[in-house]
């Protein structure tokens, strides 16, 4: 004699609520987060409060495009001459004021290069603007 029922008992997880759960789950989380802004190092920037007009003898201006031509007062030259232009100019004036003026897509290596070239004969007057229209006299 056999007692025993035979029910077919399937094992079935209910997921019908599963969405349910991962959204309250995303929204309590949510809400329990602490967002904190990076505070990094307390720096306040000097603000110009108007645009001073120097003398154009006081100003040399060097170009740097795209592809690495450098022009000092409408000359083209190599990096490696650049101590000597500069350093003579220097030497008639020493209030010098170097503008680099170069494009957007320039190298910064080129400018590093120039730049180490102003440390050498102690050209510490330096002022950079970025995005020229036009460079006289070099070609893209």
């Amino acid at each position: 004699m056999d007692f025993g029922r035979s029910t077919n008992k399937d094992t079935f997880i209910p997921t019908s609520s599963m969405g349910d759960i991962a959204f309250l789950l995303l929204i309590f989380f949510m809400v329990t987060t602490i967002f904190r802004e990076e505070t990094g190092l307390p720096v306040e920037l000097p603000r110009a409060e108007a645009g001073e007009e120097v003398n154009r003898e006081l100003v040399s201006n060097i170009y740097i495009n795209r592809v690495g031509q450098i022009s000092i007062d409408d000359r083209l030259l190599q990096v490696k001459h650049v101590r000597d232009i500069i350093g003579q100019k220097i030497n008639e004036n020493p209030q010098l004021i170097v503008a680099f003026k170069t494009d957007t897509y320039t190298d910064y290596g080129v400018v590093s290069d120039v730049m180490e070239e102003l440390k050498e004969v102690n050209a510490v007057r330096v002022f950079f603007n970025n995005d020229i229209e036009s460079l006289p006299g070099l070609k893209y």
